[in-house]
């Protein structure tokens, strides 16, 4: 049975993304993803006329006189939520964590497909697969993707070593203990390759995350040669600007490991900052080189806002 704040956060979605996508999203979606691919139906004979480059030249030499390939447009599509739940998403500077962010943008794309009486499925990773809902239609279906979303464990956590030298003596002079497990971490690589193997034909998938991980870029690439691969990088504004609160001991959420630092030094703020800026042009860079779009959200903002760009710069392209 789900806990009473999940059904409310549900229900809550439900209504909030149901309006945004009737007054908001209404048409931007249908004109931006469907009727773009086509898919095999049959062969017949040759008339004249036809696209010579249509001839399927293997039945032609088998049959003895020339056919071509009908092909016809996709009744369908199935789209695909691959949702980042490793633990640097719990991360959360004001209203919401990038987690519930994920959670709400993930649901405007669900009933945007379901709108559309397309498919739409979810898979769920940290380092590892957490949960695999296969594509369909409905939504009774689209309520079960954006429920599991909401309700993973926040708690999982793996083995890793006890806190030693400076670290130790600080939370042991802290009261404080040090942790005994590794949260999650990301591994987006081991997502597109799960991806790969679960999705037999074409298909639109989201990857949100907040890209936390290293050496991913050759298995994207991979598979968006295959898909249509739309990025969305969930981040939080204190990852780029830190507050000056003096002394601080941080916590990378991905690794575990946790350094002192003084937030109160103007020039750890602006490293800060530049080390942020510096990661965001490389993901910028990088995707761009791939040929895979950029959709970025924040914690704190609004998701449809940058949905409905996002719907918009594809519309701008596909004119062209």
């Amino acid at each position: 049975m789900l806990p009473a704040e999940i059904v409310k956060q549900v229900k809550r979605i439900q209504i909030e993304t149901g309006r945004q996508v009737a007054d908001v999203l209404a048409g931007a979606y249908l004109s931006v993803f469907r009727g773009r691919g086509m898919e095999f139906d049959e062969v017949r004979p040759y008339v004249p006329g036809d696209d010579i480059r249509s001839i399927d030249w293997n039945v032609t030499a088998r049959v003895g006189a020339p056919f071509v390939k009908r092909y016809v447009e996709e009744r369908e599509l199935t789209v695909l939520l691959v949702v980042d739940v490793s633990a640097s998403l719990e991360f959360g500077s004001g209203r919401r964590s990038k987690r519930e962010a994920a959670a709400e943008l993930s649901a405007l794309i669900a009933f945007s497909a379901i709108e559309n009486d397309d498919k739409i499925g979810l898979l769920l990773f940290h380092r590892e697969e957490e949960e695999y809902i296969p594509p369909r239609n409905g939504q009774k279906h689209a309520l079960r993707v954006i429920r599991e979303v909401l309700a993973r464990d926040r708690d999982a956590r793996t083995a890793a070593p006890p806190a030693k030298g400076m670290l130790a003596r600080l939370l042991r002079l802290r009261g404080g203990k040090a942790r005994s497990a590794l949260p999650r971490a990301t591994n987006i690589g081991y997502a597109m390759e799960l991806c790969r193997r679960v999705l037999p034909r074409r298909a639109v998938i989201f990857l949100v995350s907040d890209f936390l991980d290293e050496n991913y870029l050759p298995a994207l690439r991979s598979v968006h040669r295959r898909h249509d691969v739309v990025a969305v990088h969930v981040g939080d504004e204190r990852e780029r600007e830190l507050a000056g609160a003096g002394l601080v001991a941080l916590e990378d959420a991905e690794t575990g490991a946790t350094r002192l630092v003084d937030t109160g030094s103007a020039t750890f703020r602006t490293a800060a900052r530049a080390a942020a800026e510096t990661r965001a042009r490389a993901l910028e860079t990088d995707l761009r080189a791939a040929g895979i779009d950029l959709m970025r959200i924040e914690a704190g903002g609004s998701v449809v806002e940058p949905l409905v760009a996002f719907f918009r710069m594809r519309q701008r392209r596909l004119r062209r």
